[in-house]
């Protein structure tokens, strides 16, 4: 079932360098990338997209973090989409997460773990609505 999903380099891949690696990963894949910008996040919308964790101790390292510099946010559609980008992403703490994986092979923090991606299509609607609120339903 054709279906988007929401995925965002974070500012430590970014710097890095692996937003090519990661949008040719995608596409490799045979997943299609149907919007996409370049953007440093403003505090606002980081503590929307981040409001489950809101009453977590982590909630202010990881606002604090996501807008420390630019993000690359992506809207990807295909086949099963969220839970083929889960997998290609790998275990959220990068410890876990399995070679061949983008945090398998570029992680090793789960505070500063490379990427993000919607985990459920509720998820993925609210995030898409988000960041991509002129994106076609």
């Amino acid at each position: 079932m054709t279906e988007r999903s929401f995925v965002m380099v974070k500012p430590d891949g970014v710097a890095a360098g692996l937003t090519g690696e990661i949008i040719s990963r995608i596409e490799r894949r045979g997943l299609r990338i149907v919007a996409l910008h370049k953007a440093v996040m403003a505090r606002s919308v980081a503590e929307e997209h981040y409001d489950e964790h809101r009453q977590r101790p982590f909630f202010d390292e990881l606002v604090e973090f996501i807008t420390s510099g630019p993000v690359v946010l992506l809207a990807v559609e295909g086949d099963g989409a969220i839970a083929v980008l889960r997998t290609m992403m790998g275990a959220t703490d990068p410890k876990n997460a399995a070679p061949g994986t983008i945090r398998g092979d570029y992680a090793l923090d789960v505070g500063q773990n490379i990427i993000h991606g919607s985990d459920a299509p509720g998820s993925a609607a609210r995030e898409l609505a988000l960041h991509f609120a002129d994106l076609d339903a």
